[in-house]
Formats: C-alpha cells, sequence, structure tokens
C-alpha cells in the first residue's frame, strides 16, 4: 500500500474524521399499547438510565486504528523510513515488523467508522450544516498539519525532500490527489477517499432528506455500482463510486442502521455483504507472494482476521456491548486522533531518525518516544488549532 492514510474520520477518522454527535434516542414505546386500568395498582418503573451523549468507545477504536496505521509507517514497511531508521525495520523489530506490517489495515476500520459517524451525523442535517460540519471537522488541523510538515523539511538538516511551494499550496484544496499534484502528506489520499463518500452520502441522503428505506437504497445502489464498476473496468465509475473502498462505508452505515433501528435482517444483510466484498478488496489490495511482497508481507488469512475484528469491534458498539467503557479521557483520545494521523507519518520519519542516529537510542525506545511525542503534538494541534477555529468555521459556513 502507497504511503497510506483520514478520517478522516470521524468520530470520525474519518472517519475517520470527525466529532461524535449525540448518541441517538431511544425508541418510544409501541404505539397502542395497553393503558393501565383506573384505579389499579400499578408500579412506575424507575427511569431508564440515559443513553451516554457520546460513544466513546467508538472513539477509543479511532485511536486504535490510528495507533495501527502509526505502527505499520515506523516499523512494518520499507521506504523513506529505512532512511530514517538506516535499515529496514525489519532489522530494527525483528519480531515485530512482521505484526505492525497489519497496520495498514487500520485505514479499513477508519472508513467503517467513518460511515457509522456520518450516517449518525447527517441524519436529519441540511445539507449546508452537514457541509459546514465537515469543514469545520477536517480543515484546521489538515491545514496546520501541511503548513507544519512543510516547513520541517525545508530545514536544511532535515533529508527528507520537501514539495514544491505551488504543490504545497495545491496541498491545502485538499485536492492534490487528482489533479496530480505531490503530496505533502502521505496518508492524504485517505482523505480524497473520505471526500468522495461524503459527496455520494450527501447527494443520495442528506438532501433528499435521510430516511431508513433510503439509506438502505442507498447501501444497496452503491454495491451494486461498485460490482459493475469493477467489472466493467471503466476508471470513470470507478473512480466515483471507488468499489475497492466502499463495502467499508457501507458496513458501517448498515451498523448505524443496526445502531438505531435494532436488529434487522436488511440491515445485518447489507453489514455482511459488505464484509464479504471489504475483505476481498482488502486481500487482492495487500496480499501479495513472501518472494514479491514489496514493502511488507501479509498472510491473506491474517488480512481477512484484522479486518472481521474491526467489523466486530465496530458492532459490539453499535449494539451498546461497550457502554461501560464511558471514560472521559477516551473523548480527548478521540479528539487527538485525527491530527496526530495527519502529522505521524513524515513527522515520524524526522524524530526517528534524530532519536535514533544523533541520539543514539535503542529503536525499541524511539518508537515509543516518537509516538508519545507525536501524540502531544496533535494536542497542541487540537488545543490550539481545532478548538478555537472549528466553531468559527463551522458558524461561517453554516449560515
Amino acid at each position: 500500500m502507497s504511503a497510506p492514510i483520514a478520517a478522516a474520520g470521524s468520530g470520525t477518522v474519518a472517519n475517520m474524521p470527525g466529532a461524535l454527535p449525540p448518541a441517538a434516542p431511544m425508541k418510544p414505546a409501541t404505539a397502542g399499547a395497553a393503558a393501565p386500568r383506573a384505579g389499579a395498582h400499578t408500579v412506575v418503573p424507575a427511569p431508564r438510565k440515559a443513553a451516554p451523549a457520546r460513544l466513546r468507545a467508538l472513539d477509543g477504536l479511532r485511536l486504535i486504528a490510528a495507533l495501527m496505521v502509526a505502527a505499520y509507517h515506523l516499523g512494518g514497511r520499507s521506504g523513506e523510513i529505512s532512511a530514517a531508521w538506516g535499515s529496514s525495520p525489519a532489522v530494527q523489530f525483528p519480531s515485530m515488523s512482521q505484526l505492525f506490517a497489519y497496520g495498514c489495515l487500520g485505514v479499513h476500520i477508519f472508513f467503517v467508522i467513518s460511515g457509522f459517524v456520518i450516517c449518525m451525523s447527517g441524519w436529519g442535517r441540511s445539507l449546508r450544516a452537514f457541509t459546514a460540519s465537515r469543514i469545520a471537522r477536517l480543515m484546521p488541523a489538515y491545514w496546520a498539519a501541511v503548513v507544519l510538515v512543510t516547513l520541517v523539511f525545508a530545514l536544511p538538516w532535515v533529508i527528507f525532500e520537501a514539495v514544491s511551494p505551488s504543490d504545497m499550496l495545491v496541498n491545502l484544496t485538499m485536492l492534490q490527489e487528482p489533479v496530480g499534484s505531490d503530496r505533502v502528506l502521505g496518508v492524504c489520499w485517505t482523505l480524497w477517499v473520505e471526500m468522495r463518500f461524503y459527496l455520494l452520502f450527501a447527494l443520495f441522503v442528506v438532501i433528499p432528506g435521510a430516511t431508513r428505506q433510503r439509506v438502505v437504497f442507498f447501501c444497496a445502489g452503491w454495491t451494486m455500482a461498485g460490482v459493475l464498476a469493477q467489472a466493467s473496468g471503466w476508471e470513470p465509475l470507478k473512480l466515483a463510486v471507488m468499489p475497492e473502498y466502499a463495502p467499508f462505508f457501507i458496513g458501517g452505515v448498515g451498523l448505524y442502521l443496526v445502531h438505531r433501528f435494532g436488529h434487522d435482517a436488511t440491515a445485518w444483510a447489507i453489514v455482511i455483504s459488505s464484509w464479504l466484498l471489504g475483505q476481498h478488496y482488502a486481500v487482492a489490495g495487500l496480499w501479495r507472494p513472501a518472494a514479491d511482497a514489496g514493502f511488507a508481507y501479509r498472510s491473506s488469512l491474517g488480512i481477512i482476521a484484522v479486518v472481521t475484528v474491526g467489523y466486530v469491534l465496530v458492532a459490539a458498539i453499535a449494539l451498546g456491548r461497550f457502554q461501560w467503557a464511558n471514560w472521559r479521557w477516551l473523548t480527548v483520545a478521540g479528539a487527538l486522533t485525527y491530527p496526530f494521523y495527519l502529522v505521524h507519518e513524515h513527522l515520524g520519519w524526522v524524530a526517528v531518525r534524530f532519536l535514533h542516529r544523533h541520539f543514539g537510542l535503542p529503536s525499541w525506545a524511539v518508537l515509543p518516544l516518537t509516538v508519545i511525542g507525536l501524540l502531544i503534538l496533535a494536542w497542541l494541534l487540537h488545543r490550539l488549532v481545532e478548538q478555537p477555529l472549528t466553531p468559527r468555521l463551522r458558524k461561517a459556513f453554516g449560515r
């Protein structure tokens, strides 16, 4: 996989990127239920404990997915990180690099989470409100990360090459992938994937108005469009419907239907079919024979297992199995995920090179120190950039 992952978002990951909205309210009692007889002795049931305002377990899963991707970029593949270490990560982490190689599948887990969160946050919103929420959530940290990485790579003692000023400016639009400019952030390709998902969801769900039936048709239509695009090989259609990534978003949307409306054969059919297609595309994209493994080797069974665990964890959260994990620090973890995800790869190269090759720290210490340092940087970006700018952008674009 090339310099992977966005946002995404979500909440979210992207989502991979996006803040989690309040959980859906409990469904009202069935209409027509028998009322107690007048004068009869009745027992007033204790009020049900209010659902948490935020699915904090989903925040925790987002951070785990981001750490998986970081483990892959810093210790599970070759390429530029080998120049930072001075040798292949397989030499630095002989017993762990093979496990780190599966970290790239954190991207696919992000996409499942993003499908869940975007369906949740987009339900009942106007197009303007939906668009404002996406711009306000994605852009502040992204702009800061693009500028920060460009400046760091421009320093004379940093060996990694910065992009041209023109390409850096194009990167501020988040459209560098389709226009063919060099990327400042290696993970930004996933944000381009997320943007196309947002566009499809806005066109077919947000604009006409979200209903259960409309979301089901959206999932079914997108699934068939992806299959037809893959079968036809028509590149414009493949670009629009993303057959290799669509199943993961669709699976997340299906799990939100389960979360909102309860167990339902149609919703579970959406989830299961998306998992079946998703594992196929993940294996097709990431498995290679050991002799031709490229950056990293992964077995097909290992890929299937990681994808399955991702689906199962999101499903468990959707079904309320992790309501006990309602710790406030998970909200902080979720807030750090997106800025950490944006900066971890390229700035991780710089940190690894200085800590390992200039200061002589052992690799087993460099990796956790680098991750901790990048999490601190992510907290600074969240406090100094996202917190002041996000509400202003939401207000400006939501008018």
